[in-house]
C-alpha cells in the first residue's frame, strides 16, 4: 500500500528528530500509528519545570502539514499557556489564516512550513516564558501574575512528582 504524501513527510520527520534530536525531548509512535506520536520533554534547565518529566501527545490530522497537529500533555500541567484538560495553546498550533479574534498575525499561526522540530523547540520555549496574556488556563495565568510564589511551589511541586514517576 502506498503511502500518503503526510506519512511520507511524518516519517521523514520522526527520523530527522531521531537522528539530530531536539534536546531534553525524545519521541516515538502510538502502537505503529504515524499520526500518534508519544513525546517525552524534560523541563527546560533555569525554569521552574525543570528536572520534570512531561509526557505528551501529538496527534496530526491526515492533511498534515497543511493543518497543524494537536498537542496535548498526559503529565499534569500548570501553566497559562495549557488548558486544564492538557491541551496546550500556543500560536504555531492554530490552524492557518487570519484569527477572526484578531490577536494573532496570519503569519504567527500554523504555517505548513512548521515541522514536528519547530512545534517542540516552540513548546520548550513556552515552558521557558509562560504567556499570561492570553491564557488557555486562566487560573494558572492569574497565579502566576498575582501570586508567584504560589505558582513556583505548584510547578515545582508538579515537575518534582513527574520525576518520581519515571
Amino acid at each position: 500500500m502506498a503511502s500518503t504524501g503526510s506519512e511520507t513527510i511524518l516519517r521523514r520527520q520522526l527520523r530527522d528528530l531521531s537522528r539530530n534530536g531536539v534536546p531534553g525531548v525524545s519521541a516515538g509512535l502510538v502502537a505503529d500509528n504515524i499520526y500518534e506520536w508519544e513525546v517525552m520533554l524534560i523541563g527546560p534547565e533555569d525554569t521552574l519545570y525543570e528536572g520534570g518529566f512531561f509526557k505528551a501527545r501529538l496527534s496530526f490530522p491526515t492533511e498534515y502539514p497543511l493543518l497543524p497537529p494537536k498537542m496535548s500533555f498526559e503529565t499534569p500541567m500548570w501553566h497559562p499557556n495549557v488548558y486544564p484538560d492538557g491541551n496546550v495553546c500556543i500560536s504555531i498550533l492554530h490552524p492557518p489564516g487570519e484569527d477572526k479574534f484578531g490577536y494573532e498575525d496570519a503569519g504567527e499561526r500554523w504555517l505548513p512550513v512548521h515541522s514536528v522540530e519547530s512545534i517542540l523547540l516552540s513548546v520548550l520555549a513556552m515552558l521557558s516564558a509562560p504567556n499570561s496574556d492570553s491564557p488557555a488556563n486562566i487560573e494558572a495565568a492569574r497565579e502566576l501574575r498575582d501570586d508567584y510564589p504560589a505558582f513556583k511551589k505548584r510547578v515545582r511541586r508538579l515537575a518534582r512528582q513527574s520525576a518520581e514517576a519515571m
